[in-house]
């Protein structure tokens, strides 16, 4: 094809795609069947972890449930089962460790068979300056964060490629997105979480295993406690998200293989801004928005890992 005809070409699928994502502003997407789907969460034994379990299970799959919290796993289960799941199965599995990561998932191959959506949900904070963060918590939120989700595509993502059938769901953050004083680690580890997410999902497209859908989540603070202290100056366009309104966004977006979800939905044009703006104007709009003091009243919890 010749450099005019796919120009126009680009141009004329370029205009019907804003139109057909203009149409979606007032008409609901379709929404895909999952039931009898088995979804495997990391980080489910609270937080958004539990709240997505629930709500996966009311539409009729197959649960595997990780975490590192052997009560906090077992309650999510029960939850999960309560609200209509096929069936239920929790493991610990501290995701930080790239072996047990792999012998937990291999005990899952065994135990209940493939998985088909699986959610890379687990992550911890440290809420330290960098230059105060010891190397062992640094490395910690890399290894949670950022390389789990490497283990986790390894031992899950061949079976998918081989159906051309899944899903893979990264709840990374807007902290992957935009710079935050004293996130340092965090932003790091999470850029990488969705820059990893992105790139497969292209590699996913580039070899034709289109049913192999990609969905990655960047909120704001959502209030499950791992962001406790932590303050918003404008709370009208920045709020610190519900955590329940947060997992039916997810829970749609994943039903719609949606691409990309940002919440709120002003971080669309936060993000965008950010990309388009001068260097100057942009550390003035943080500092407007508040990003630069976001962690100074930072308490976090005890256990801060969801």
């Amino acid at each position: 094809m010749n450099f005019f005809l796919e120009t126009i070409q680009v141009v004329l699928l370029s205009i019907w795609f804003n139109v057909e994502s203009f149409i979606h502003l007032f008409v609901p997407r379709k929404r895909k069947n999952i039931s009898g789907e088995v979804v495997l969460i990391t980080g489910a034994g609270s937080g958004i972890g539990r709240l997505m379990a629930q709500e996966f299970a009311a539409l009729g799959t197959v649960l595997v449930l990780w975490d590192i919290n052997k009560d906090g796993v077992k309650e999510t289960a029960r939850l999960a089962q309560s609200n209509g799941a096929i069936k239920v199965h929790h493991y610990l599995c501290d995701c930080s460790d790239k072996n047990e990561v792999y012998r937990v998932a291999d005990q899952v191959k065994r135990e209940v068979g493939d998985v088909s959506i699986l959610v890379n949900n687990a992550g911890i904070v440290t809420g330290k300056k960098f230059i105060d963060a010891p190397d062992s918590l640094i490395e910690k939120t890399m290894e949670v964060n950022t390389m789990a989700h490497f283990w986790t595509y390894k031992a899950f993502l061949p079976a998918m490629i081989a159906n051309n059938h899944g899903h893979l769901v990264s709840i990374a953050s807007s902290a992957g997105l935009i710079g935050v004083n004293g996130l340092a680690d965090y932003c790091a580890s999470k850029f990488a979480a969705v820059g990893f997410a992105e790139s497969v999902g292209l590699e996913l497209l580039a070899t034709g295993k289109d049913g192999v859908k990609t969905t990655i989540v960047c909120p704001y603070f959502i209030n499950t406690g791992m962001f406790d202290g932590c303050q918003t100056k404008w709370p009208t366009v920045l709020p610190i998200l519900d955590p329940h309104y947060v997992v039916k966004q997810i829970l749609y977006a994943v039903l719609t293989d949606q691409v990309f979800l940002l919440l709120p939905r002003s971080m669309y044009l936060i993000a965008g801004l950010k990309n388009v703006l001068p260097v100057k104007q942009g550390l003035l709009l943080g500092r407007y928005l508040g990003a630069f003091n976001l962690m100074d009243t930072f308490k976090g919890r005890n256990q801060k890992r969801d």
